[in-house]
């Protein structure tokens, strides 16, 4: 099984992204893994990436593209995989169809997380305060869920107009969320 799990910032994208890939058996992959990964391990692309980072600028679409096709062309993605926090924008979604061509492996379903704003925020709140994370202030939590509103919200109405799109409350308990994507995943790909 081929997924794309999508939704804004703190509606437990990685959370279920994990338990899905338990239960399928197939890797979860998070862009941000990937960046991480190839970085550390100073690959051709890591380094390119750095390049980019180091400056404190975004890395570009283009590279961000290689990484993703590189990863997806792994061994352990045979049988399917999980893709978290890719696509985030239009030019994404065509890179990911020219990708998917290319490697003979079609979408099977995009799953899409969603839950009311002032949810997210208390989440984001929490783990921030959990973790520690200092980047993780209320105007910078505003800025990535208007930021996710304006960019990646709209690839929703594309993978929905090619059936694929399994719109799913990412408000309740852990296990019944995976429970409800589970079925519902399991009712379109069946």
């Amino acid at each position: 099984m081929r997924l794309l799990i999508m939704g804004p910032q703190g509606v437990g994208k990685g959370t279920q992204a994990a338990k899905l890939a338990e239960h399928y058996g197939i890797p979860a992959i998070s862009t941000g893994d990937i960046f991480r990964y190839n970085i550390k391990n100073k690959t051709e692309l890591g380094l390119e990436a750095m390049s980019y980072t180091d400056k404190g600028e975004l890395v570009p679409d283009e590279l961000t593209n290689k990484i993703v096709k590189d990863r997806l062309a792994m061994d352990d993605t045979k049988n399917g995989w999980i893709l978290d926090g890719y696509p985030r924008n239009a030019s994404q979604v065509e890179a990911l169809d020219a990708m998917l061509a290319d490697l003979g492996t079609p979408l099977d379903a995009v799953v899409a997380l969603d839950a009311d704003r002032d949810v997210l925020m208390e989440r984001m709140a929490k783990r921030a305060a959990e973790q520690g994370r200092t980047d993780d202030t209320p105007e910078v939590i505003a800025k990535r869920l208007e930021t996710y509103a304006q960019e990646t919200a709209p690839l929703l109405d594309t993978y929905g107009e090619r059936g694929l799109l399994v719109a799913i409350d990412g408000v309740g308990e852990i296990d019944a969320i995976q429970a409800d994507i589970v079925a519902a995943l399991d009712a379109k790909v069946a």
